[in-house]
């Protein structure tokens, strides 16, 4: 019986027939990728820079001078290292000419297989979920930042200045509802791209402004090697659990794992080979993101000392100049806009090519309209992609406003996605693809570093449990912030 054809082209559901895969189509029989090293690093900036960069000034108040710079340093090292081993597993059994894998669980599917398929799973679509939720609240909190901002310059500093998130966050569903009809992740390049230009300007703007309050002298901060001061900035206990938090902030900042695979399926085929391009895209996404998080959590930590707030943009660490404050926020609000595409992608992804092997021949799923829009050219509607993605942002916004301190959920997630998705999976088929000897030097020393990762992971857990437990003590609903 002859296979039937559909019209859903991006998800790949059918496969052409021998002979009919042309220069418009790649090796697999899907839609030629285009994508280079170039818009790989911009997915990767995209994915890790996020306006969580501004909190490094408190993760190394936390930390201090020796500690802090040294811990962003030995993430930064091991998120390269373990991306690389991850770039190796996007074809199997060999790197460069073995079958595509288009997710992290069909990669873990080809090489452990078993109970960790589901675990990889639910590790990495909870958390891209929490971050969809998170990335909504954060945006709003932004958009508030400068209507505050300007309400301080007009009344002054004491002015309470309340503002409901809830109308900011609308506003920014509206947007992702419109945007998340962008079939795949190949037709985001121009929006990775813009929301890296974004995070370079926020994050530019926070280093300038510190470095200028560093300069300008006025009034002293305290700084230290081992960070804040035990009987004088916090007492014992909230010392270990920062140091805890800060920890988890600064490993959880790097991580990406979750949306590798799917970038990586965007790169065209070599020269160079796919594995070689997202490496390369690793090594200027993991650097130039180090070199930001450097300058700003250690410029950050130099201009406010101990007293290092949250976010020193949103926080109100800066009340002038206030226009830049304002565009800072803006680009924030730009920024997350485009990361909220990156990390919602995969899950769209995955429901539509899972709804459409179940139900090949339901048109409702499976059949394309094409629709002309002006200057833009014709533009591909499916009616499941529409009602699914934008019930899906609906539902992300939704509870953002029922759940405004849902951020310090984030801290839970992360810590228990981080050690699972960025360091035990890539380790695990590494080893599976080298096939290295069990208790020989490099499989002992990848076991050490993935338990210490693990240990990592579990400290981090418990400083988020804390946190979020203060937060709800501290959380008053139906106020404005």
């Amino acid at each position: 019986m002859e296979k039937k054809k559909t019209m859903f082209v991006e998800q790949g559901i059918t496969d052409h027939e021998i002979g009919n895969t042309n220069k418009n189509f790649d090796d697999d029989g899907r839609e030629k990728r285009t994508g280079t090293w170039m818009t790989g690093s911009a997915h990767i900036i995209t994915a890790v820079i996020g306006s969580g960069v501004l909190s490094l000034a408190w993760a190394i108040a936390q930390l201090g001078w020796v500690a802090g710079p040294a811990v962003l340093m030995a993430f930064s090292f091991i998120t390269y290292f373990t991306s690389t081993m991850l770039a190796d597993c996007y074809r199997s059994p060999d790197p460069v000419t073995g079958k595509r894998n288009y997710t992290y669980m069909e990669v873990v599917r080809s090489y452990l297989g078993g109970r960790k398929v589901q675990l990889c799973g639910l590790a990495q679509y909870g958390n891209l979920i929490g971050i969809t939720i998170g990335y909504t609240i954060t945006a709003s909190i932004s958009m508030v930042a400068v209507k505050r901002s300007n309400c301080f310059h007009k009344n002054g500093h004491k002015v309470k200045c309340a503002t409901s998130n809830t109308p900011f966050m609308i506003v920014f569903a509206i947007i992702q509802i419109i945007l998340s009809q962008i079939p795949n992740f190949h037709n985001l390049s121009w929006l990775s791209i813009l929301a890296a230009v974004m995070s370079f300007c926020y994050a530019s703007i926070g280093i300038g402004l510190s470095i200028a309050k560093a300069a300008g002298g006025g009034e002293h901060v305290r700084t230290a090697l081992t960070g804040v001061t035990v009987g004088v900035d916090v007492s014992d206990s909230e010392k270990v659990w920062r140091t805890f938090q800060a920890i988890g902030d600064i490993a959880f900042a790097y991580a990406y794992s979750t949306v590798l695979i799917e970038i990586q399926d965007t790169l065209k085929v070599g020269p160079p080979s796919e594995n070689k391009a997202m490496k390369r895209a690793s090594l200027v996404g993991v650097s130039t993101t180090t070199f930001f998080y450097m300058l700003c959590g250690c410029v950050g930590y130099a201009a406010f000392g101990n007293d290092a707030p949250g976010n020193f943009l949103t926080g109100f660490g800066f009340y002038e100049p206030f226009w830049l404050i304002d565009f800072a926020n803006v680009c924030i609000a730009v920024h997350l806009v485009g990361a909220y595409q990156v990390f919602c992608q995969p899950i769209f992804q995955f429901v539509e090519s899972q709804s459409a092997k179940r139900w090949p021949d339901n048109k409702f799923i499976t059949r394309e309209y094409k629709v002309h829009v002006p200057c833009c050219g014709e533009f591909s509607i499916n009616l499941f992609r529409l009602v699914w993605r934008t019930s899906y942002v609906v539902v992300t916004a939704v509870v953002a406003m029922i759940f405004p301190f849902f951020n310090d959920f984030l801290g839970l997630i992360g810590a228990a996605s981080f050690w699972p998705l960025t360091v035990y999976f890539p380790i695990e088929m590494h080893i599976a693809q080298k096939k290295i000897n069990k208790f020989s030097f490099t499989w002992t020393w990848l076991k050490i570093l993935s338990w210490a990762c693990f240990i990592v992971s579990l400290v981090a857990a418990a400083g988020s449990v804390q946190g979020l437990i203060t937060s709800l003590k501290d959380f008053k609903p139906f106020q404005a912030p």
